[in-house]
């Protein structure tokens, strides 16, 4: 007896110093995405709504925190109960949790993959929000972010990735996200869109991007913070599957960006620097779920399928009139399902697991899998995100006023505007900018 208990001693996981420091800097970068959202979002909207599309973006990081800490957590990642949820109540404000306590089966504390794993729920209702630009009381929204993330995002992320969790039982893959995050956040923008209703003056007024330097700005962002959100997700690269997702991620990403570009130029006769950021973002929502299953080339194909598809799909709302604001559901939704349907179809056998898609002579059996784990995840979003959105709507109201939404979003809700007209010799602060046109003072909206 006394033999074998050290010899189990010896094969315990041992604290990695390295994995450790590799896991708390993929943390920072997954957090470094939320800004880089914001400034995708921010860049993607007019004038008068840029502020607020910024502090929806960053109010998820305070909301979402603590929540995580003090229950998230908990429900996400503890003791599976009904294969539906889980709950540990000694980590219910991480109060039974020591520093060097590891997370099961790994060399990691739980700590570290505690905080991993809050970054991503922080991102992903803030995915939501470029759905709802221009148009939503920044109150309800908070509100929105604690009952969704609580409500759906926990109880999705224990699906897909706790123990026990009903979707990691059957074999569903998803390396770092595609329905946990992606599909789980353009589904609901879908879900709350349809209760809210459209823009002021959708498919009637202009609304362009106020700022394309920001929007690339904030894809840059998005696509070097990504390689934390992709290549951490094995929570070490002992085996290398890690490196793998790595280079997946920088491939498929460059496969979707150029795929766009090519698409829009046939479709609209220009290379344009929002189709640029937007195919880029589209291969990373793809390569998510996808790339520790795929090789490169696999990750290409991925790459290159959701890049055209994303692009195709963001025009559907004008067709079948559901105003996503910032294509969430176009890229987001799509590009999630996409990632994840494919990896029964590309899936190697030699990446994170040894189950073949179809084209390397697996069949269609995890096809057929990733489909149950995509539509549960879809159609749960929708509804669930729907249904508190129209309960906020009832009591406390979604929408702001229509005359603050015509005048601005950012004077009414946050009594700032994200760009000083005055100009640099002084004179009185002006709401619209003024430019001579012909000889004549016109107003031109901002």
């Amino acid at each position: 007896m006394a033999s074998a208990a050290i010899t189990l001693a010896a094969e315990a996981p041992k604290l990695s110093a390295a994995n450790t420091g590799f896991m708390l800097i993929c943390s920072a970068l997954v957090l470094l995405m939320t800004p880089g959202l914001a400034f995708f979002y921010g860049g993607m909207v007019r004038v008068k709504s840029t502020l607020n599309m910024l502090m929806m973006s960053f109010i998820s990081i305070g909301i979402v925190t603590l929540l995580w800490v003090l229950y998230g957590f908990s429900l996400a990642f503890g003791t599976d109960k009904g294969s539906l949820i889980g709950w540990t109540s000694g980590w219910v404000g991480l109060s039974d949790i020591g520093t060097t306590d590891l997370w099961d089966g790994y060399n990691i504390p739980i700590l570290t993959f505690m905080v991993f794993q809050m970054m991503f729920a922080i991102i992903t209702p803030a995915l939501i929000s470029g759905a709802l630009a221009d148009r939503v009381k920044f109150s309800a929204w908070a509100l929105f972010v604690a009952l969704w993330a609580t409500v759906v995002y926990f109880p999705v992320a224990h699906w897909v990735w706790g123990a026990g969790g009903w979707a990691f039982e059957l074999g569903v893959i998803d390396f770092a996200g595609g329905t946990a995050v992606h599909i789980n956040a353009g589904a609901a923008a879908l879900g709350v869109i349809l209760v809210i209703g459209k823009r002021v003056g959708f498919k009637k007024d202009p609304m362009r991007p106020h700022s394309l330097p920001l929007v690339m700005l904030g894809s840059g962002l998005l696509w070097f913070g990504w390689f934390g959100f992709n290549a951490g997700s094995w929570l070490g690269n002992d085996d290398g599957v890690g490196t793998l997702m790595f280079v997946n991620t920088q491939v498929a990403t460059a496969a979707a960006m150029l795929a766009w570009l090519v698409y829009e130029k046939i479709r609209h006769g220009a290379f344009t620097t929002l189709g640029a950021a937007s195919g880029a973002v589209a291969g990373l929502v793809a390569i998510t779920p996808s790339g520790g299953a795929v090789s490169p080339i696999g990750a290409i194909a991925v790459g290159a399928i959701a890049g055209v598809l994303c692009a195709m799909a963001v025009g559907l709302k004008y067709k079948f009139g559901y105003d996503d604001s910032l294509d969430v559901v176009g890229v987001h939704m799509v590009g999630g399902v996409v990632g994840s349907l494919l990896i029964g179809l590309f899936a190697s056998g030699k990446g994170q697991s040894e189950v073949e898609g179809l084209f390397y002579g697996g069949g269609l059996d995890q096809f057929w899998k990733q489909c149950a784990g995509v539509f549960a995840v879809l159609g749960y979003s929708l509804v669930a995100s729907a249904v508190i959105a129209f309960l906020l709507d009832k009591t406390i109201g979604m929408r702001v006023p229509e005359d603050d939404e015509i005048a601005g979003i950012d004077q009414a809700e946050h009594a700032e505007t994200a760009y000083d007209f005055s100009g640099a010799g002084g004179g009185a602060a002006r709401t619209t900018a003024t430019a001579a046109v012909g000889g004549e003072s016109k107003k031109v909206d901002a």
